[in-house]
């Protein structure tokens, strides 16, 4: 009887369970790419890991980390798939900000509930770490916590630290850990941007590591225990990573095949992530980032600024990106309702474009050209470059190339230290 139902929640979950949709408006013109059924067929960790079987969770209790994105190539969550398995014996769900279903905003998190598809408890990690967060997997009765949740390639993005958190409470809890990989939607080609200083670290960057990491969630993971777990929980915790096949360092998200499906409500595509490391800066100051509109992170501006924005960001000739001044209301978030002026990224050469120095460019711009111009009181655009250097030499008056000179040592020693994880070609 137990079996006909876990089958029969199975195939309601697969028919019936909603997800959030975002409207995307009608974006701007793009550089030609590959359509969805081009380029190799990339296979995700969970790919692999129901491929073999299930061995590396045989005889465990199972409780996940994850999201709306953790779906298989037929859009099918994988908790769903999981639950219907014999297979596997799968007890737990852990839901990170924006929580399992995905439907809380940034800042949010959907609580502790049963998950009425499979009837399978679903605890809250937001805003959890330590021995608290240790707690909740001991309380679970798991003995094995997985990871599967598709990140864009930002070190403020805190997914990557809910993996973190996740590994150091499994350690204390006496957990073993698997992470399920899936692609940087933004290619593993390079890191880049300002590398955090620890006496900044927050939520949105708990160890120094680039912004732009250029990194895949299993590798994170790699470099977590390597370089950093063993000293905030006293050893590395027992890890495993299953890996893609198909995927490469080069590779953007449209050349995998797989279906997006937005990691958060203002993650829409992946042309969202494209930019975001660099225009997440924004959430720094007192200018809209554009939450509230069909592009957020590609519109940004302000009540007052003018034309003259786009004609300053243009002056700068950045690689692989074009600025239109632009015109916008929110629905919400910064100037809720107001129609404010700024400016519209449109990246045309994706291979050539740095979003963390395009970003740095329009703070430049910005403050130059718009007297109202401010940083957010409680300094935000620290936690969010990783040091207060790019706060103060901006109001020093330093321009886009200083700024991004200043970080160079760090991230050289960053980089040789990243080399060691990474594992694809």
């Amino acid at each position: 009887m137990a079996l006909s139902r876990r089958v029969l929640l199975g195939r309601l979950a697969a028919t019936g369970a909603a997800g959030v949709a975002l409207a995307a408006g009608a974006g701007p013109a793009r550089a030609a790419r590959p359509a969805h059924g081009g380029g190799r067929r990339v296979r995700t960790g969970f790919d692999q890991l129901a491929a073999d079987g299930y061995r590396l969770l045989d005889g465990r209790r199972a409780g996940i980390v994850t999201n709306p994105t953790g779906v298989t190539q037929e859009l099918r969550h994988i908790v769903d798939v999981m639950h219907a398995d014999d297979r596997v014996r799968l007890t737990a769900v852990f839901g990170p900000e924006h929580g399992f279903r995905g439907t809380a905003q940034a800042g949010g998190s959907e609580g502790r509930y049963d998950d009425p598809a499979t009837g399978l408890p679903v605890y809250d990690t937001y805003n959890k770490s330590g021995q608290a967060l240790a707690d909740i997997f001991t309380a679970s009765g798991v003995d094995t916590v997985v990871f599967d949740i598709q990140d864009v390639g930002a070190r403020f993005y805190t997914y990557i630290w809910t993996l973190y958190d996740c590994m150091v409470a499994a350690v204390l809890a006496g957990k073993r850990f698997v992470v399920l990989d899936r692609p940087n939607p933004v290619t593993g080609r390079s890191a880049t941007g300002p590398v955090l200083d620890k006496a900044y670290a927050s939520f949105v960057g708990r160890e120094p590591i680039a912004q732009a990491h250029g990194m895949t969630v299993a590798e994170l993971a790699l470099l977590f225990n390597g370089e950093f777990v063993p000293q905030a929980a006293g050893r590395p915790v027992e890890l495993e990573t299953v890996r893609m096949t198909g995927w490469r360092r080069g590779d953007f998200y449209d050349s995998t095949r797989l279906p997006w499906v937005p990691p958060s409500p203002n993650m829409p595509t992946p042309d969202t992530a494209l930019v975001y490391a660099g225009t997440c800066l924004f959430e720094g100051t007192n200018l809209s980032e554009g939450r509230g509109t069909t592009r957020p992170f590609e519109l940004l501006g302000a009540d007052g600024i003018d034309r003259r924005w786009a004609s300053a960001a243009t002056e700068l000739d950045l690689p692989g990106v074009h600025f239109r001044e632009a015109y916008f209301a929110p629905t919400f978030s910064k100037f809720q309702g107001k129609t404010v002026g700024g400016v519209q990224l449109h990246v045309h050469d994706r291979a050539a474009f740095d979003p963390v120095r395009t970003g740095i460019g329009l703070l430049v711009t910005a403050k130059r050209v718009w007297p109202g111009f401010t940083w957010r009181p409680d300094h935000g655009i620290d936690r969010l470059t990783g040091s207060s250097t790019v706060r103060t030499m901006i109001d020093a008056g330093a321009g886009p190339d200083e700024v991004v000179a200043a970080w160079q040592e760090r991230l050289k020693v960053f980089r040789t230290v990243r080399r060691r994880y990474l594992r694809y070609p």
